[in-house]
């Protein structure tokens, strides 16, 4: 089975997903409620940018895609 990793990385359910375990573990090896609130919302942050990014890309990649498409065809 192949992952989709452009699709994995712009899933908010992913990162959510990602920075709760990451959280549970700090609270659970001994960080406080405070450092682990700090850090996940550190990786949301960075996870709407990585998603963000990727999207755009995706988008212009596409819009580009279908420009060239449209200059062959004249």
């Amino acid at each position: 089975m192949k992952i989709n990793w452009k699709r994995k990385l712009t899933s908010r359910k992913f990162w959510v997903s990602l920075a709760g375990f990451i959280a549970g573990m700090i609270v659970i090896f001994g960080g406080s409620q405070e450092e682990a609130d700090k850090i996940s919302g550190a990786i949301l942050s960075g996870a709407s940018v990585v998603g963000y990014v990727l999207g755009e890309g995706l988008a212009d990649s596409s819009g580009s895609a279908a420009v060239s498409d449209k200059k062959e065809d004249i």
